[in-house]
């Protein structure tokens, strides 16, 4: 029998129900509640597994959980080609209501990796969160799209995977398997989050040749915490390994733990 700890929710909310979401309860009235904002397409794939392992963490902390899809992405309505950053933006908020709808709970927190975590800052203010740990958010758009590109380019001559190179036509207008929007590339690119302006945890697990420069979020109640293992984002020969990270989870949770 399913515990109550271990519990998993299927939920459908947004105007028409077109959003869906798992929701984790805690065994008891939580005084905090937890979103955890997805990356996209294979950081979204690669990640999901880490993402309900710390969903089942916080709850074991007593801390209620809501995992969930923006439109056109994972298990909610659309197709990949519909993904927009204005709307997961917007559905960010539909999250962070239906989980205080859910838990009966007023403080909200966020978790986010890669571009979900540049989502979580983007929507922080109006989604009235207390709290940010983000996991290598993305903060230079167009350098994003950049590596995105280049991973899509030597995917064309993959003998690995493929039997034999694909076209420059077969290829067009995707990121590793996700067909993209040609609004939706321009709106990374034009992507520079803006500093925090509640407390935040940055979880930095990028290797050191990646570009990344964390003092673009130099934010007073900010701590930018190392994590010793880099975590393979952008290596091919690991594409279609999960990604995880047991201290991740641990600092996560340690954090999310003991704020109010």
């Amino acid at each position: 029998m399913m515990t109550q700890v271990e519990a998993e929710l299927p939920c459908h909310f947004g105007a028409s129900g077109e959003l869906f979401g798992i929701y984790h309860p805690a065994p008891a009235s939580p005084s905090k509640a937890v979103l955890l904002c997805p990356p996209f397409g294979q950081d979204l794939v690669r990640s999901h597994r880490l993402y309900r392992q710390l969903a089942h963490a916080l709850v074991a902390q007593g801390i209620a959980v809501l995992r969930f899809d923006y439109y056109g992405s994972g298990d909610s309505a659309g197709k990949s080609m519909d993904v927009d950053w204005t709307r997961c933006i917007d559905d960010t908020l539909a999250a962070a209501s239906e989980l205080r709808a859910l838990s009966r709970c007023d403080c909200v927190a966020a978790f986010g990796a890669r571009l979900g975590g540049s989502v979580a800052l983007a929507a922080a203010t109006a989604a009235r969160l207390v709290e940010l740990v983000l996991w290598d958010p993305v903060l230079d758009g167009a350098t994003h799209v950049d590596r995105l590109d280049a991973l899509q380019a030597s995917l064309q001559h993959d003998t690995i995977r493929f039997t034999r190179p694909r076209t420059s036509e077969d290829i067009a207008g995707q990121w590793l398997g996700f067909v993209i929007d040609a609004k939706f590339r321009q709106q990374l690119i034009d992507l520079h989050p803006d500093p925090p302006t509640i407390p935040t945890l940055l979880l930095d697990s990028l290797p050191a040749a990646a570009t990344h420069d964390w003092t673009r979020l130099a934010a007073t109640d900010m701590t930018v915490t190392p994590l010793q293992a880099p975590t393979p984002w952008d290596d091919l020969d690991r594409l279609e390994l999960a990604i995880l990270s047991h201290e991740l989870i641990q600092l996560a949770c340690s954090r999310l733990r003991e704020t109010p």
